[in-house]
């Protein structure tokens, strides 16, 4: 059974949910962008499927095309956003020891929630 959320930025799925890991599938409309956050209790791997991510990781902002990986180790801080005309799409891997949302330390975010 998959959980989706629908979110100011876009959408994101619940693929696989497990003590070792969670698997999402995130979809961004264009134009927006997630908040600029770190996580204290896990890392993430995600897998660009469509489209091209623009990624900030602890300020540092690169353009990832499909079929690429961006590793984000715990702490550090990261943003991914939608600068195309098309959702952009890309597979998330969390490892760690806690996957709840409240994981999240929001930075920054467009939707005042931070």
């Amino acid at each position: 059974m998959t959980t989706s959320m629908v979110t100011p930025w876009g959408q994101w799925d619940i693929l696989l949910a497990s003590p070792s890991c969670k698997v999402k599938r995130i979809t961004v409309t264009p134009g927006h962008r997630l908040s600029y956050q770190r996580h204290l209790k896990r890392r993430e791997n995600w897998v660009i499927v469509e489209g091209v991510a623009t990624v900030t990781l602890d300020g540092v902002v690169t353009d990832y095309p499909a079929g690429s990986v961006v590793t984000i180790e715990y702490e550090m801080a990261h943003r991914v956003a939608n600068q195309g005309s098309q959702p952009l799409v890309f597979i998330e891997v969390q490892q760690g020891t806690y996957f709840g949302e409240d994981d999240i330390i929001r930075l920054e975010d467009d939707y005042g929630r931070t």
